[in-house]
């Protein structure tokens, strides 16, 4: 399965750096690398569980987590270098150098022999599932447009509200028939597409859910902090990607060099210290948002959230797998994947709302109370909000003002108004996350309390697995 993902993914590389035409480059990245990666994933955590054992395994998951997080870091480095200087096709070439490269070694891959009969595909529970999860991120992601309640600029209206909480609450209906399905099936002996007793396991659901906060908090900030850099500050992708190097080199040390300290302090404490880095990694950021970047202290701030993440990274792989049985890891892989992917839409659209969202009430409020403008200049900032806001350059928001017939002192009044604004709902934005690194300590209960044992020794993680087990069967 993971060899098959893997020429799926690179398949879908190749097509999308020949791509000819929007449509292609969609198809080829967006649905077919977005197939082989949901292969992948599963797969490799499996592989790992299968090839490690005690410490061994734990480091192991703490060198995947870390290099999955520093990549995120990495990519817009090496991505900006070469779409800036070169071409952005070279991007997708070198993914499919790197599959090539793996599937000649393909030798080194341990072959995994079947443990069971092959299981029927749930098509129907995998159309609930996909569809509800759908429409949820795309309700989320589409809030700051459309609007919650109050419609913004939504492309319908449901009895006069904004569409946003009726397409969300159709995707928790669809998941909640979507688990009624899976049960349905359970009952009749069918294979489901998830046995749902996985979810009641203590360990395997806290290690799922801290692991969607990590993803939703890091791409929620990555979905940020680019915007200041390159919108704000004016950088190139290649400068960006520089600023952001500091998260990926101390998040790629502190997976690596942290993963015994599960062994030492137990997992749970572990997770919290991370959550509590990452907590005092976003007061640091929001210090350093301002007019004028302070280099030294935003790579100050980069390097501490990296640490926060690399905490994370080196304990919940390893966590997540200690929660199930040797039959269920790739199961269990393949919820790990779903909780990183979801964390991941989560982060962009909820962070996301929350940006344009703040940046609007805040560009209202400083229009409305500058003695400089006049009630044209006002009616015309309204009109263009309620049509909707965008996180734009302050060149481009003074080319519109000045394309509205504003004079030059109201063009520079509304251009400072909305440069403040642009500053508060950054700041907003990366506050948010540092909520979310907060509540997450609600999820950590049922993380594993106990220092991991050496290898022989048994694992207070698997006993617990096995007690939630057992809960879950009766």
């Amino acid at each position: 399965m993971f060899l098959l993902g893997l020429a799926v993914y690179g398949a879908g590389s190749a097509l999308t750096a020949a791509a000819p035409t929007l449509w292609v480059l969609v198809l080829g990245w967006s649905v077919i690398e977005g197939l082989g990666a949901a292969l992948v994933l599963p797969a490799m955590a499996a592989l790992v569980a299968e090839s490690y054992r005690g410490r061994d395994r734990a480091v192991a998951y703490a060198v995947v987590g870390g290099l999955a997080g520093a990549g995120i870091a990495v990519g817009p480095l090496l991505g900006g270098w070469v779409t800036t200087y070169l071409t952005w096709r070279l991007v997708f070439v070198g993914e499919v150098v790197v599959v090539a490269a793996v599937l000649l070694a393909r030798r080194a891959i341990p072959a995994s022999a079947p443990t069971g009969p092959r299981p029927r595909l749930d098509r129907v529970g995998a159309v609930l599932s996909a569809t509800g999860l759908g429409l949820g991120v795309l309700g989320v992601l589409q809030s700051g447009t459309w609007g919650w309640v109050e419609p913004r600029n939504p492309p319908f209206t449901v009895l006069g509200f904004a569409p946003t909480l009726f397409v969300v609450g159709a995707g928790v209906a669809l998941l909640s028939l979507f688990r009624a399905w899976e049960r349905r099936r359970e009952d009749r002996g069918a294979d489901p597409l998830v046995h749902l007793a996985l979810l009641g396991r203590p360990v395997l659901r806290s290690g799922l859910l801290t692991l969607l906060s990590q993803n939703l908090i890091l791409l929620g900030l990555f979905f940020t902090i680019p915007l200041y850099l390159q919108v704000v500050q004016g950088f190139d992708a290649f400068e960006t990607g520089l600023r952001l190097l500091p998260v990926s080199a101390t998040m790629l040390v502190t997976s690596l060099s942290a993963s015994s300290l599960g062994r030492v302090m137990g997992p749970r404490r572990v997770v919290r210290l991370a959550l509590l880095v990452l907590a005092a990694s976003v007061v640091w950021l929001l210090a350093t948002i301002e007019p004028a970047i302070d280099d030294a202290q935003f790579a100050g701030a980069m390097a501490l959230l990296g640490v926060g993440v690399g905490l994370l990274a080196s304990q919940l792989g390893n966590v997540v797998q200690s929660g199930v049985g040797e039959e269920e890891r790739s199961e269990a892989g393949g919820l790990q994947f779903t909780a990183q992917n979801l964390g991941s839409a989560l982060g962009t659209a909820l962070i996301g709302s929350i940006l344009v969202g703040a940046l609007a009430q805040a560009f209202t409020t400083q229009v409305a109370d500058d003695p400089r403008l006049s009630a044209q200049a006002r009616e015309e900032v309204g009109i263009s909000l309620e049509a909707g806001v965008s996180f734009v350059s302050t060149d481009q928001v003074r080319t519109a003002a000045e394309r509205a017939g504003l004079p030059p002192d109201e063009v520079a009044a509304v251009t400072e108004s909305y440069a403040a604004a642009q500053l508060e709902g950054l700041k907003a934005a990366i506050l948010a996350t540092g909520g979310v690194a907060l509540a997450s300590f609600l999820v950590t209960p049922g993380l594993p309390a106990a220092p991991r044992s050496r290898p022989g020794s048994p694992s207070p993680a698997g006993a617990q697995a096995g007690r939630g087990a057992d809960g879950a069967a009766t």
